[in-house]
């Protein structure tokens, strides 16, 4: 995948299910049962999404939490390729 397409999925939760439904960051910490600076970071792409996290947004809003964590995989894949060529690793099996 192009690095352009792996979106940050936190960024895409508060653009797409947020924001449209007009829930502000605290109200929903507080039903999240979660700190209003962890949803923060992770809604403004500064934080990564869980397992639990994503759960907690499929309850809510129906929104499937597999698809949001192949989303975060797709975008941390991305960041990565970006400074693959700055590893260092020898190929120990043939491929």
């Amino acid at each position: 995948m192009h690095p352009s397409l792996a979106v940050h999925v936190g960024e895409w939760l508060k653009t797409e299910v947020v924001e449209p439904n007009g829930i502000r960051i605290n109200d929903l910490a507080g039903e999240f049962g979660v700190s209003r600076q962890a949803l923060s970071a992770l809604l403004n792409g500064r934080g990564r999404l869980s397992a639990d996290m994503a759960i907690r947004f499929e309850m809510a809003f129906g929104v499937k939490a597999d698809t949001l964590m192949r989303m975060q995989v797709a975008h941390d894949m991305a960041q990565a390729r970006k400074h693959e060529g700055e590893l260092r690793v020898r190929r120990l099996v043939a491929a």
